[in-house]
């Protein structure tokens, strides 16, 4: 009798076999297991062999196919608010075709993506800008390319002359690499027909900023020596040869401020050149110093600005289309370098 009144069973040597069997039947068991699981992997493995897979992975859990065709537009249309990118809205398209393909139940016969690209770019773009977005033409021009073209509207992707180039490999900035030699980079892809547009230029040195003609045909790469859109060595020929119907009777086809000291040029590539005048406002800028520029098409007038400070309208009589450029030099010190980006007109 043991303490407390209970009775301590004494453990036999009949009861040490039943305890080794019971352990030899589980590891037995296990093993069994093992070998049936094994089994199904090697036939989960040669399946997968005989449908061109050569992995070796299982598959894990169970496949779910949705049928994202069912999913409601209003349910898209929340979905595609938090994407914020056209490369985001193409990978959506190519999810499934419910969304990339065009909804015969839609007025304008888009579809759910081409929706939200129009909807992204009427919320983004100013007035001014809408005026300068390709026209939606069905087939041709889709309103997710008009979004990837309005994300990035503002670069110099046409260089002329031999001696500028991007700095760093930045589209928005350009630098002189040769003294004594004008270059001119343009922003092509940004063109202005009407409405108003503002732009801010971060400068070093005393480059020339302005407008220009779009001159799509122009052959860039023939232009390996100095270049410039105004002046008595341009080439006006060439740019007239570029004329297209929507230059209008507007008869300023080129007009630049010269950060240096402020004064304005501007040409008709005929029988008008008036470089380095003055104008009412006048003032020079220097390195480091942002300089605005306002076009209004409405009002037909150019506007200037020195870090965000209102200089004054320098040209007025604007009329057609045009394009952000300007024009660097290489001093013997440093070199004229140039950073575009679409600003806030200041208050």
């Amino acid at each position: 009798m043991a303490e407390g009144g209970g009775t301590k069973r004494l453990r036999t040597a009949g009861d040490g076999q039943d305890v080794v069997a019971s352990a030899e039947d589980t590891e037995l068991r296990l093993r069994r297991r093992i070998a049936e699981l094994e089994s199904e992997n090697e036939m989960l493995r040669r399946r997968g062999q005989v449908e061109g897979s050569s992995h070796d992975v299982l598959p894990v859990g169970t496949l779910i196919v949705v049928d994202l065709s069912r999913v409601e537009s209003s349910v898209v249309g929340h979905i595609t608010s938090f994407l914020g990118t056209s490369r985001e809205l193409l990978n959506l398209a190519l999810t499934c075709k419910a969304f990339g393909l065009r909804q015969p139940a839609s007025t304008l016969n888009w579809s759910l993506v081409e929706e939200e690209a129009r909807q992204a770019v009427r919320s983004r773009a100013t007035d001014g800008e809408i005026g300068c977005i390709p026209q939606y033409v069905r087939g041709t021009v889709t309103w997710l390319s008009i979004l990837n073209r309005f994300e990035h509207l503002l670069q110099f992707d046409v260089l002329l002359g031999g001696f500028i180039e991007h700095r760093n490999g930045d589209k928005t900035a350009v630098c002189a690499t040769a003294g004594d030699s004008y270059s001119t980079a343009v922003s092509s892809s940004y063109v202005m027909r009407s409405g108003a547009h503002y732009a801010e230029f971060l400068i070093t040195g005393t480059p020339y900023i302005g407008i220009v003609r779009p001159l799509p045909g122009l052959d860039a790469g023939a232009y390996q020596e100095e270049f410039y859109f105004i002046g008595e060595s341009s080439f006006p020929t060439d740019f007239l040869a570029q004329r297209s119907d929507d230059w209008g009777d507007g008869d300023v086809h080129a007009c630049d401020y010269f950060c240096c000291d402020g004064q304005m040029s501007w040409t008709n590539w005929g029988d008008e050149l008036n470089e380095r005048v003055d104008w009412d406002g006048v003032e020079g800028c220097g390195s480091g110093d942002t300089v605005g520029m306002l076009l209004n098409l409405d009002e037909g007038t150019l506007t200037v600005y020195k870090n965000n400070r209102r200089l004054g309208v320098m040209k007025d009589g604007l009329s057609g289309p045009y394009c952000w450029y300007v024009s660097l030099v290489k001093h013997e010190t440093f070199a004229d370098t140039v950073s575009i980006k679409r600003g806030t007109l200041p208050n």
